[in-house]
């Protein structure tokens, strides 16, 4: 099964519902454009059922196939949010929206999603019902989550789940994924630094908070190169270092840290979070202030289902004569909600030599669009075979 010549039939529509998506970028929550016209494609489309406000604002639609009797229900999800960056990109179809822009190619992944679900509306050729899941809220703010504490797993009775990422780096359409751990779990910390300001010239009568948090960022590297197996997979990075006063002659009250923490595995994060506080606690005293830590829990480790991620690979192989083992990545990624809730797999299509993601001069390549519409039409057709 290469890439389905109905894609490339379709490749121009498909293309320029991409770039109105990228020209009009909406964050989190707030996709009420793209999910409104996402809605408003799948019923031209004739799917079976089209539900809006799933999970704040997701949208859900239903296929059934020509036949039903096997009973399968396989679900299938694109994001749908962009980032809060201002745009580098000088295309044409530049974002409109000062300060955001499809950053992470989400407004490929929807439009591919849309692609593969007017030709399995068009054609039916399976035996079960797919369930195509648009979701918001995915840079960050938890939407798969919202999706499946709104039901979405036993609303519909979704048996497996599959999503996809662009990837800058592979060749344009290649496919790449593997097992297990797949993406990391992604927690934040916050750390607030007390001590007593003062004149800079008059250090001695303070206790300078500048210091006790340039310690901490120095001591916080030891958590992975000294506490942690070198063999297994750990990153905490201080992001931020924020002090309440922008005064040459000015020791402040307060100094705030940021950071995030990247982990592989659940005892790795139970021990990252426990060393961050102790390590806090610890060098705060040593100098006579206090650094309390604000742990923020963020997105859990994704993890690929054994079985669904050799059936995911078969088929892109079928559609681009290979897939590749995909690396780990220590970025996050909420599809592991769903994949919490059931089995399923998440796969890599090539995005090209393109700048990486989050960078304000990527953009996602158009030239991806039908091999990543034949993996998701693959999926359903390979395993619910009419």
């Amino acid at each position: 099964m290469p890439v389905k010549n109905r894609f490339a039939e379709l490749l121009p529509d498909i293309t320029a519902w991409r770039r109105d998506f990228h020209e009009n970028p909406e964050i989190l929550f707030e996709v009420h454009r793209t999910a409104g016209i996402v809605a408003e494609k799948l019923r031209a489309f004739g799917c079976d059922e089209v539900v809006e406000g799933i999970g704040r604002t997701g949208v859900v639609g239903v296929i059934r196939g020509k036949a039903t009797g096997s009973g399968k229900v396989i679900g299938l999800r694109a994001d749908m949010d962009a980032l809060p960056i201002f745009e580098a990109t000088g295309a044409p179809h530049a974002s409109k929206v000062p300060g955001a822009m499809h950053a992470c190619g989400h407004d490929g992944h929807t439009a591919m999603l849309l692609g593969a679900a007017q030709y399995l509306a068009e054609t039916r050729n399976f035996d079960g019902t797919v369930v195509v899941i648009f979701q918001p809220a995915e840079e960050g703010g938890g939407g798969g989550r919202f999706m499946c504490e709104d039901g979405l797993m036993e609303r519909w009775g979704i048996q497996e789940v599959y999503g996809m990422h662009n990837w800058p780096g592979m060749p344009v359409g290649s496919f790449a994924i593997r097992p297990g751990a797949f993406f990391a779990g992604t927690d934040q910390f916050r750390i607030l630094v007390e001590g007593l300001g003062g004149h800079a010239a008059k250090p001695h009568e303070t206790v300078d908070t500048t210091v006790v948090a340039a310690h901490l960022v120095t001591a916080l590297q030891t958590i992975a190169s000294r506490n942690h197996d070198p063999v297994k997979n750990l990153v905490v990075s201080v992001t931020s270092f924020r002090t309440e006063s922008e005064a040459f002659n000015v020791i402040p009250q307060h100094v705030e840290l940021r950071g995030t923490v990247r982990t592989m595995d659940p005892e790795t994060r139970k021990m990252a979070e426990q060393r961050i506080k102790e390590i806090a606690a610890g060098v705060g005293a040593t100098f006579g202030a206090k650094a309390e830590v604000d742990w923020r829990p963020g997105y859990p480790v994704m993890v690929n289902s054994e079985e669904q991620t050799a059936f995911a690979a078969e088929v892109a192989a079928k559609v681009s004569g290979d897939c590749a083992e995909a690396p780990l990545v220590m970025g996050g990624e909420d599809f592991a909600y769903m994949l919490e809730e059931r089995p399923g797999a998440y796969i890599l299509v090539g995005n090209g030599d393109t700048a990486m993601v989050h960078h304000p001069a990527y953009d996602f390549d158009d030239n991806a669009i039908p091999a990543g519409c034949s993996w998701w039409a693959g999926i359903v057709e390979q395993r619910m075979p009419a």
